[in-house]
């Protein structure tokens, strides 16, 4: 008779112990989690090619379409200048609306404005119209541009666990460079081959199509039934606008945000007057096309090693502050080659050393921005620190055209945009050096922060493992009870 009754109540206290089990198991990942971030990857990198579609033959649009080459700038600007105001819209809906909401959004839109610039360029259209319907297209991808670039410390954060989540939002992050590869290669060559710029927008406006379609039918949920980590269980914990309080009101992450924004804005100048930097001393728009594509090659190779040593050792902030400091020095020497003739061995060495330390530090620093500042939503956090880029982004790109000077001697200049074709370029890209190096300063003397995500994460790990100890305990007691009362 007792050893049933203990048989009994040893099953029963066995079903409870699991099913509590069960309720603090391990955190689980699902399979799915990588097509979504191959999606978010493809929709990155399409929207980036459109951004930067014209600024590696920027001489040559400006020729075609008749227009200056402060025009033709203002194609890519206007990314910056829209990511502004709806940057704030973009991280409620993330934080608010969910992630598969707000990517299937910015696909249509990035579609949308691909198909409008082929329109733009068509024959049947007067000439008057082409440059606005151009710019319309620009603009609808400018709108979708924050609903993909804020998201990869979100996906990060709600899809991937602990130890893949620098890597995650590397991938992620990386596909926006790679698609300013793709135009630095492929814009120079469509344009010197078929010398169409209809050709050049409908070869872009195909992958557009195709991933808008990936997005809407392959993203089916925003979040997993299973969160894969502490944190992603208390994921956007706090409202939005008290969020933006907190952010504004940290220290650390105040730093942060003119810092590393002021970085991004310096790699987007590079990108978007590279082209015409280089043209100005004899160099052809297919030599800046490379120097380019090495430029985001290496920065994309310099980023993976840097997110995988981070995800190991966990040190977001000395990796931050050692290759700020590197990009710093890199810019330097390219502010100085750049403007040398018949250098190409150096001007190629400057440009991938300055995108192999500088592309690497995005992901850390964006994982760091999150870090230093949680319990705020991943896409408020990372998304601030992208709009203070964009502003900075228009401040300098303004601040470096204006501060460009008439040569009397353009006999060796290889742009084709007339008047523009003998700007010096000198004084501009030693001012984005400065810039570069004060911002590296600042941050590497002045920033100081705890890591706040991952302590919350170790302190709920250590409960579950003192909670998971004691219940084998509390289980024998219930048990020994229950067999003396029998």
């Amino acid at each position: 008779m007792d050893d049933g009754v203990l048989s009994t109540s040893s099953t029963e206290t066995r079903d409870e112990y699991n099913s509590t089990r069960r309720k603090t198991a391990d955190f689980r990942v699902y399979k799915r989690r990588w097509l979504i971030l191959c999606i978010l990857c493809l929709l990155n990198c399409s929207n980036s090619v459109q951004w930067l579609t014209f600024a590696p033959v920027a001489d040559h649009v400006a020729e075609k379409l008749s227009i200056s080459l402060d025009q033709v700038n203002w194609l890519s600007v206007v990314y910056m200048v829209v990511a502004i105001p709806l940057g704030f819209v973009t991280t409620w809906m993330l934080d608010t609306l969910g992630l598969r909401l707000t990517m299937i959004l910015g696909s249509w839109l990035n579609m949308t404005g691909s198909v409008m610039r082929v329109v733009g360029v068509l024959s049947s259209v007067p000439q008057w119209a082409t440059f606005p319907t151009i710019m319309g297209g620009q603009t609808l991808g400018a709108l979708a541009q924050p609903l993909f670039i804020f998201s990869p410390t979100k996906l990060a954060a709600l899809w991937f666990p602990e130890h893949q989540r620098a890597t995650a939002n590397m991938i992620a992050s990386m596909s926006n460079p790679l698609g300013l590869l793709f135009a630095n290669i492929f814009s120079p060559m469509i344009v010197s081959g078929t010398n169409s710029l209809l050709m050049l927008l409908f070869i872009y406006a195909i992958p557009a199509i195709v991933v808008c379609f990936l997005a809407t039918v392959g993203i089916r949920e925003s979040v997993p039934p299973t969160p894969p980590s502490a944190s992603a269980d208390t994921s956007n914990s706090e409202p939005f606008l008290q969020g933006i309080k907190l952010l504004l009101t940290n220290k650390a992450y105040v730093m942060l945000l003119l810092s590393f924004g002021s970085g991004i804005a310096i790699f987007t100048c590079f990108s978007t007057l590279l082209e015409q930097i280089l043209c100005v001393k004899g160099y052809s728009s297919d030599f800046a096309g490379l120097c380019g594509a090495l430029f985001i090659v290496f920065g994309v190779i310099g980023a993976a090693f840097l997110s995988l040593l981070v995800d190991k050792t966990k040190r977001f902030t000395e990796a931050t502050k050692i290759s700020m400091c590197l990009t710093s020095l890199s810019c330097t020497a390219f502010a100085v080659v750049s403007q040398m003739r018949e250098q190409k061995a150096i001007v190629i060495v400057a440009c991938v050393l300055f995108g192999l330390f500088g592309f690497a530090v995005y992901p850390v620093a964006m994982e760091l921005s999150v870090e230093c500042s949680y319990p705020v939503g991943e896409a408020t956090s990372a998304g601030m620190i992208f709009i203070s880029g964009q502003v900075q982004s228009i401040i300098y790109i303004v601040l470096l055209q204006a501060l460009t000077t008439t040569k009397a001697d353009s006999s060796l200049s290889k742009c084709a945009a007339g008047g523009d074709a003998n700007l010096n370029w000198m004084v501009p890209v030693l001012v984005m050096a400065g810039l570069c190096c004060l911002g590296s300063c600042g941050f590497v003397i002045i920033f100081r922060t705890e890591y706040r995500r991952l302590r919350t994460e170790a302190a709920v790990v250590e409960a579950r493992d003192e909670s998971s100890q004691a219940m084998p305990e509390q289980a024998l007691g219930r048990q020994a009870g229950r067999g003396s009362h029998a």
